[in-house]
């Protein structure tokens, strides 16, 4: 343990690494993460590179090259289960990351590096300060993606900011996307607060067919969230064709990148839209985009703004109700997570609408 806080270029790493990233967050993180690991990748192409995750999010890294292993946790460990990973990645790597800055995910870091970088609080943390070699001072005014591109400074290697999506080498099943061309809807986020309405969303559908587009919807196969959905989609006419609990992380992707416009809430969902290529329409409520927008596929232009009616980077849209509270970056307007947010119950169809024609006409009829 040095915990010296250096921050000079480190050039003793061995010729063929092993390198540990921990990212102990939800889905939307871990593929955000995938930037950190492709650049690790490029500047260590003979390294062993491993991740540990949440157990669940792993789903978000198949068949990612940049990943040779991946070690799972549960989101509430009990004692045991933490001894016996502790024990596991002891001093086995010779460099291991921490892309939070909660005490677990530093203290692991701690356990598994021969020498850490990890984030640290702007103020307080004095002994992450001192067991990590390379303490890195967490910046929540950025994004998010840049914040965890600040982790590789210490080892003195350029930025490759590339999400890589999940993949597989099997191809879509017969059936699966429509022919023709044909819009991704994916109506429901992780939490109540970040919902557009439903009659927005079954507007939308019935405008998209008007326009000769093919509707698809997508979802988890969790009960509830399909039981949501039925209502949503069930009075559409003409009806959607309903995908949710059916594919899995590869072939959504797939499905996806082939869309002529994919429309979904700040979800991790459309974070994989938006690294697919496919132009993408992100609805956008409490949360400040400026610090989770979606990375569009050859990164940022220009940073998005905290607020704003209609951002475009590259082939991502970002749309919202700019009210005077926006982005109040709370649990929606009550607080919490089943919480009606105004600023999307308030955000009208005909400028979503407005929106998605401009996304649609940004990619050429195949």
């Amino acid at each position: 343990m040095s915990g010296s806080g250096q921050t000079s270029p480190m050039h003793d790493l061995p010729e063929r690494p092993r390198i540990l990233v921990i990212v102990m967050r939800r889905l939307g993180d871990v593929l955000l993460s995938t930037t950190l690991v492709r650049t690790l990748r490029a500047a260590f192409p003979r390294a062993t590179i491993d991740l540990l995750v949440f157990q669940g999010t792993e789903v978000i890294l198949a068949g990612n090259p940049d990943v040779d292993g991946i070690l799972t946790l549960p989101e509430r460990p009990t004692q045991r289960a933490t001894l016996s990973l502790v024990r596991r990645i002891w001093r086995r790597y010779d460099h291991a990351i921490a892309t939070q800055s909660g005490d677990r995910p530093i203290f692991l870091a701690f356990a598994a590096g021969r020498r850490c970088t990890g984030m640290v609080p702007p103020k307080g943390g004095a002994w992450k300060r001192w067991v990590l070699d390379h303490p890195v001072i967490a910046d929540p005014d950025n994004h998010r993606v840049f914040e965890l591109l600040r982790l590789v400074e210490p080892l003195g290697i350029a930025h490759t900011p590339k999400l890589v999506c999940p993949t597989s080498s099997a191809p879509l099943a017969a059936g699966i996307a429509p022919r023709g061309r044909y819009a991704v809807l994916h109506a429901n986020p992780m939490y109540r607060y970040k919902r557009w309405p439903d009659e927005g969303w079954r507007t939308l559908a019935r405008a998209l067919a008007e326009r000769g587009l093919a509707v698809v919807a997508t979802g988890s196969p969790d009960p509830a969230e399909r039981a949501y959905l039925d209502l949503v989609w069930g009075p559409v006419e003409p009806p959607v064709h309903r995908l949710d609990g059916r594919l899995d992380w590869p072939q959504l992707s797939t499905l996806i990148g082939g869309a002529s416009v994919y429309v979904g809430s700040d979800t991790s969902v459309t974070h994989l839209a938006a690294a697919s290529g496919c132009p993408t329409v992100a609805l956008f409520g409490p949360t400040s985009p400026g610090r989770i927008g979606p990375w569009p596929v050859g990164g940022l232009d220009k940073p998005w703004e905290h607020v704003g009616t209609v951002q475009r980077n590259g082939n991502v849209w970002v749309v919202q109700n700019p009210l005077p509270c926006l982005p109040c970056e709370r649990l929606g307007c009550e607080g919490h997570y089943e919480s009606h947010s105004r600023c999307l119950d308030e955000l009208s169809a005909r400028a979503v609408l407005s929106v998605v024609d401009q996304a649609l006409s940004s990619r050429s009829p195949r």
